[in-house]
């Protein structure tokens, strides 16, 4: 059984920093895609960024480059999404997923066949 779980969320103040997880088990582990997209209130779902398990290559939204860092640790089958410089429109719930099979549209979440339960983000001004 896939399981995708996330933690890390919580409430910041802007400029403030989180780190999320997503500890992936119930399938092998390697050379796939591993996603954190994010939806707010009222808008579309919004890919954040990406990581190719085997080899690493990274990924990442316009929105968030340069503040976000996606890593993963291949021992512990977990990903993370280190969140610097927060700002109030970053406030949204978070969402691991994993792409068994990357076609290479990290961005799409119709590419992804395993979504965790999501992790709230609230930044304040």
């Amino acid at each position: 059984q896939v399981q995708l779980v996330e933690s890390g969320g919580g409430s910041v103040q802007a400029g403030g920093s989180l780190r999320l997880s997503c500890a992936a088990s119930g399938y092998t582990y390697s050379s796939n895609c591993m996603g954190w997209f994010r939806q707010a209130p009222g808008k579309e779902r919004e890919g954040v960024a990406a990581i190719y398990t085997g080899g690493g290559s990274t990924y990442y939204a316009d929105s968030v480059k340069g503040r976000f860092t996606i890593s993963q640790d291949n021992a512990k089958n977990t990903v993370y999404l280190q969140m610097n410089s927060l700002k109030p429109e970053d406030t949204a719930m978070y969402y691991c997923a994993a792409d068994l099979e990357y076609g290479g549209s990290w961005w799409e979440g119709y590419e992804y066949n395993y979504w965790g339960q999501g992790t709230q983000v609230t930044v304040s001004s």
